[in-house]
């Protein structure tokens, strides 16, 4: 039967230990995870969570008696510290060791650090636990002044929940537009309209020289910025040191093949650390999402108890701001123009990135049937009618058809 040991119980760890049992696998499973908490949802706590719309049970993937019952053992507030591949068997935090058959890592990401003075404060705010959540949720009450650093989605996800919560909100911003690196023009000017409008003050084009304290911080041009908390929001790194000391094929992220395995066969990676294929592009890169764990998390498994891989899926994101829902699939590789359908002054649109009459990706905002219109569209690899695609007035089936 065999022993499979997952390193990170997060989403995605969690996940491979659940499939594992739905697919039959009978041996022994252990999950360890640094975190007291076992596995839960971590897109609600920039959102949901912060606003006291949900807390630790609310999000939990599986109950507590889901881990007894399955046979599960499940380790929490445990590090791994070392792998030893030759021999089979991990070593955590206290000395002790694990031996495994399989191994799988699940060790996420880690937040981006800012190579600025100051940054590495002890008491900065970051977001990427439910701890970091809750150090953020004391610091967001009425009247209180936060500055966020970086106009990512979780930075401007923060600064939506933080005016619901009544709090006044600074976001500096080093790129010229908000969600430079992830989105398109159009859907950074849509969301820099929003959040101007919500009362926040977006900064562009801005570089912060130094930050004083975790209150204070001095901007590249000399001008001073006080609050009463301040998140850096920056972005996140493959959280794969644990692999690379351990001689596994890693580049931005544990590199994996379409099963999730690693260079060594013995053992997968799955989640936010890895560098993975994209058959649908002929392409390979690191994904940050939850439709990305769970993926991978099916082919791991199936990997493990020899069972049909499960079929390549299309990649898809989602954020919620205000009352705004922006869902994404697909990746823009190879685009040569973009499609605006709808009207983004009406806060009901999609951007299509086209490669010649295939889509590549769709941004839609509260536009469900785009979203899954186009997801299809973009599986199937089928062509389109761009001027069909543009006009509203034809239903998405239609442009399918």
């Amino acid at each position: 039967m065999g022993k499979v040991v997952i390193v990170g119980a997060g989403h995605a760890g969690g996940s491979v230990a659940a499939f594992l049992r739905q697919y039959g696998f009978e041996g022994e499973i252990v999950l360890i995870g640094e975190e007291p908490l076992a596995p839960y949802q971590r897109p609600p706590l920039s959102k949901a969570w912060l606003k006291g719309e949900a807390d630790g049970d609310s999000l939990q993937l599986k109950s507590a008696e889901f881990y007894l019952e399955q046979h599960i053992d499940l380790r929490l507030d445990t590090t791994v510290t070392a792998i030893d591949r030759d021999d089979r068997f991990v070593t955590l935090g206290d000395g002790s060791t694990v031996t495994y058959d399989w191994l799988v890592l699940a060790t996420g990401s880690v937040t981006r650090k800012l190579p600025i003075p100051g940054a590495d404060h002890p008491d900065m705010l970051e977001l990427r636990s439910a701890a970091d959540a809750d150090r953020l949720k004391s610091a967001l009450t009425p009247g209180k002044r936060l500055i966020v650093v970086g106009a990512g989605y979780i930075g401007l996800e923060v600064a939506a929940s933080a005016r619901a919560l009544g709090c006044e909100v600074t976001v500096i911003e080093r790129e010229s537009r908000v969600l430079a690196r992830v989105a398109s023009p159009p859907l950074s000017a849509f969301f820099e309209r929003l959040h101007g409008e919500r009362g926040v003050d977006i900064r562009l084009d801005v570089k912060v020289d130094r930050f004083e304290d975790t209150r204070r911080m001095v901007l590249a041009d000399g001008e001073v910025l006080d609050g009463d908390a301040i998140l850096l929001g920056v972005g996140a790194m493959a959280n794969d040191a644990l692999a690379s000391a351990s001689g596994l094929g890693c580049s931005n992220g544990i590199i994996v093949d379409a099963e999730a395995r690693t260079s060594d066969r013995d053992v997968f990676a799955v989640g936010d650390c890895t560098f993975r294929p994209l058959p649908l592009y002929d392409a390979e890169a690191r994904l940050e999402s939850v439709p990305n764990a769970l993926e991978q998390a099916k082919q791991a498994a199936a990997a493990i108890v020899q069972r049909a891989p499960p079929p390549h899926e299309v990649p898809w994101f989602w954020s919620d701001q205000y009352e705004i829902k922006l869902q994404i699939a697909g990746l823009p590789y190879a685009v040569d123009r973009l499609i605006v359908r709808g009207d983004p002054g009406a806060n009901h649109f999609a951007v299509f990135h086209m490669s010649g009459d295939l889509i590549q990706a769709v941004e839609a905002v509260n536009a469900p049937q785009e979203f899954m219109g186009g997801k299809l569209l973009i599986g199937r690899r089928a062509p389109v009618d761009l001027e069909k695609l543009a006009d509203t007035g034809v239903s998405m089936k239609e442009v399918a058809a």
